[in-house]
């Protein structure tokens, strides 16, 4: 899995968070989890204005083969939703670190990043699988 951005953080049910500055981060799935599920047909987003906490569902994502929970990797509001998947769920397939991403939180705990995995100990945990 060569295809693991060393910049991010990742949480062991498969989410990568990117740290856009300002307390604020991205969230998508990773590489690893869209190729296990096959080609996604729909994804279900969360609302901008809904307060998740770590760990969290905060949406799903369903392909040909599974359906899949999304969840919140840390605490905090959702500022922002990619509505771009609902009409090109596809993009998650293409481009899971780019265009593919899921939402923006606003962190509630920053600090909460701390218990993320780099990208090294997340390949390592998707080994195991």
């Amino acid at each position: 899995m060569s295809d693991t951005p060393k910049e991010l953080k990742y949480a062991p049910t498969h989410e990568w968070v990117l740290n856009e500055g300002d307390d604020v981060v991205s969230v998508g799935i990773t590489d690893f989890a869209q190729e296990s599920l096959g080609d996604v047909v729909y994804v279900e987003l969360p609302e901008v204005g809904d307060k998740l906490s770590a760990a969290d569902e905060a949406g799903a994502v369903e392909s040909v083969k599974a359906a899949s929970d999304i969840f919140a990797p840390v605490s905090g509001e959702v500022i922002a939703v990619n509505t771009d998947l609902e009409d090109s769920p596809e993009t998650i397939n293409e481009f899971p670190y780019g265009d593919g991403w899921f939402f923006k939180l606003k962190m509630s705990d920053p600090s909460e990043m701390e218990h993320l995995l780099s990208a090294d100990e997340y390949i390592e945990s998707t080994e195991e699988e």
